[in-house]
């Protein structure tokens, strides 16, 4: 049997009473051991001590996951955000350069929620870093009074792109998708495709165009309970089946 795939997941990094902590969310790890049928291993956020191009080296993939943090706005030109808006400036400096390696090498590359903020601030995009509070929108926070299956349920819809991957794997031109973020994309980077909009017209996923491996950023959360949606498992699915090729490619 050949060894599974190896997926890079950087970590978040968090003061816990009252040391620094390296964490990564247990359902993005579910979700690629069951989804992509492989091993995820934890990138620590030590980024004078990490080499990328070494990283991507020893990796058949990167997964960026979704975080309470929010990218510092000086990376994309922004105003200064709110006071206690919580930022996570170690994850910004490995995951930033490590998004635009991994493209250029033909890592395959998946992001979610604040891994779609980073890939579209890595390319040259910008945020929105109160989409709720941008006239047209809607608010696509979650209510987190509500229990975690009512936070992570059904949302809202998205209009899928014709030719594009998700519209193909999902098998129809709109799904439902849960929605738990501030942020979002206010302009788009320049080089990537759109592959979903929400019911209000924000970017909900897009690919890298040109990119030598799979390229994928949504902005819902498809590692919830992913075996349970034909939709989320058929992603984790196509990104397992990116990164086999690299870990063959690799072996070579």
């Amino acid at each position: 049997m050949s060894p599974k795939a190896l997926i890079g997941v950087p970590a978040d990094r968090r003061i816990v009473d009252p040391h620094p902590f390296q964490m990564v969310g247990e359902k993005y790890l579910d979700a690629l051991i069951r989804g992509s049928d492989a091993l995820p291993l934890m990138v620590p956020l030590m980024p004078e001590d990490v080499d990328v191009d070494e990283l991507l080296g020893r990796f058949d993939g990167i997964f960026l996951t979704g975080s309470y943090s929010n990218i510092e706005p000086h990376h994309y030109n922004g105003e200064p955000s709110d006071e206690g808006t919580l930022h996570d400036p170690h994850r910004d400096a490995v995951t930033l350069p490590l998004a635009r390696r991994a493209l250029e090498t033909g890592v395959p590359l998946f992001a979610v929620c604040r891994g779609f903020q980073e890939l579209n601030v890595a390319l040259g995009g910008t945020l929105h870093q109160k989409v709720h509070e941008v006239p047209g929108y809607h608010n696509h926070l979650e209510n987190k009074e509500d229990p975690l299956d009512i936070q992570y349920g059904p949302s809202h819809t998205v209009n899928l792109a014709d030719g594009g991957l998700l519209r193909e794997l999902a098998g129809s031109d709109q799904v439902m998708v849960n929605s738990l973020h501030a942020q979002g994309v206010a302009r788009l980077a320049d080089g990537v495709s759109i592959e979903a909009v929400a019911d209000d017209g924000l970017i909900e996923a897009f690919r890298v165009d040109g990119a030598p491996g799979f390229a994928l950023a949504v902005q819902w959360h498809p590692e919830w309970r992913a075996m349970e949606n034909e939709f989320s498992t058929a992603i984790f699915k196509a990104f397992g089946d990116a990164c086999r090729v690299r870990a063959r490619q690799r072996q070579v």
